[in-house]
């Protein structure tokens, strides 16, 4: 397929995907992580993307946000009316679509140590050109919403516990409502409650059209927010 229309259903079209790696400490042997991998994911939907250990989910979502340049086939993302592959787009577009059209939520919060927690959930709707006085406003409620103490707000995450950077995490990639939803593991390190406000809020993603995908080793939250699932098999060290 070389182009895709306006017209054009899905939000998330992955056609042929291919990612392989090299270990070079290992006399140049190569993992293939992604193998002919066909997937869509339409507004309103979450797929949820399962396997073993090693199965290449993870390296799926990179692909799709653009972290891993994909090996061969195409990842189509709706980004402002038209179809983008992400697979040959030019990095200034990638990073277009990070700003308005594609959120993530990582396994990992990498934040610059002095930063506020407060100012980081608030970065994404001044970015998108959100008054600072109402971007304030939405970065508290969904701190709140995910149980973060109003203590906090005003220290750097970095010496936080797992759950509450994972909140920050959480909070910061949903607080802007992303068209495109990228989720690897989002409920880990968290307890029921804060789960429960996780899945809530993925819910609402949902009902406002965002196209979701995700990976859960909660299996639970999975089953809660899935209209599909797909299954990926680990793939074998290569000569």
């Amino acid at each position: 397929m070389s182009a895709m229309t306006e017209q054009t259903d899905p939000m998330i079209a992955i056609q042929g995907l291919h990612k392989t790696f090299t270990l070079h400490t290992q006399n140049g042997a190569t993992i293939s992580a992604l193998q002919s991998l066909d997937l869509t994911v339409s507004g309103g939907e979450c797929v949820v993307v399962r396997g073993a250990s090693g199965a290449g989910k993870s390296s799926l979502l990179r692909c799709v946000y653009g972290n891993y340049r994909a090996g061969g086939g195409a990842i189509w993302v709706r980004h402002q009316g038209a179809m983008v592959d992400v697979a040959k787009a030019e990095p200034r577009t990638i990073l277009d679509m990070r700003r308005t059209t594609m959120g993530f939520v990582s396994q990992f919060l990498r934040v610059i140590p002095r930063i506020p927690t407060l100012d980081l959930v608030m970065e994404p709707l001044l970015t998108a050109g959100r008054s600072a006085e109402e971007a304030r406003e939405q970065a508290g409620t969904i701190l709140t919403h995910l149980n973060l103490p109003q203590r906090l707000w005003s220290l750097a995450p970095a010496t936080f516990s797992g759950g509450e950077q994972q909140r920050v995490n959480i909070a910061r990639a949903m607080v802007w409502d992303y068209p495109v939803l990228l989720l690897d593991e989002p409920t880990a390190s968290l307890d029921r409650e804060n789960r429960a406000a996780v899945v809530e809020l993925i819910l609402a993603a949902r009902s406002r059209g965002a196209a979701i995908l995700g990976v859960f080793h909660d299996r639970e939250a999975g089953d809660a927010v899935a209209t599909d699932t797909i299954e990926l098999r680990a793939n074998r060290l290569a000569a």
